[in-house]
């Protein structure tokens, strides 16, 4: 058994500045468990083109207001104690709120590694 927390990684490799804002990596490969949690927070007024081609996420919303959006037109607003998942690798659009950022709990499976990072820049969806 082992205990973590968010302030033993900040200014950490596990601290990551994804694009649109922060992921804490509380848990990745190296730890052995076979999937991923992660802190993640969605700075307000952001908007991401998004696709896990390699792993299915589901992010549970502990504080803030967002939304995602999938590749039909379909806006889902997100608000604490929702839970959204891409099941089927989808590509999608995570937007922080108008006032304030979108807190998650994400869980990826399979685990990362923890260096990964999202490629803003590009106009296709950042992948990894």
């Amino acid at each position: 058994m082992f205990v973590r927390s968010i302030a033993e990684l900040r200014g950490t490799e596990r601290e990551v500045e994804w694009g649109n804002g922060l992921s804490y990596r509380l848990l990745v490969a190296a730890d052995g468990m076979g999937f991923t949690v992660c802190h993640t927070i969605v700075r307000a007024g952001t908007e991401a083109l998004l696709e896990y081609r390699h792993h299915l996420e589901a992010c549970y919303c502990i504080a803030g207001e967002g939304e995602v959006e999938d590749m039909e037109g379909r806006k889902f607003p997100i608000k604490p104690g929702d839970i959204y998942v891409l099941d089927k690798h989808d590509k999608h659009y995570l937007r922080g709120g108008s006032r304030e950022d979108l807190v998650l709990v994400s869980v990826f499976n399979p685990a990362l590694q923890g260096d990964e990072r999202h490629n803003l820049k590009d106009a296709t969806a950042s992948t990894y």
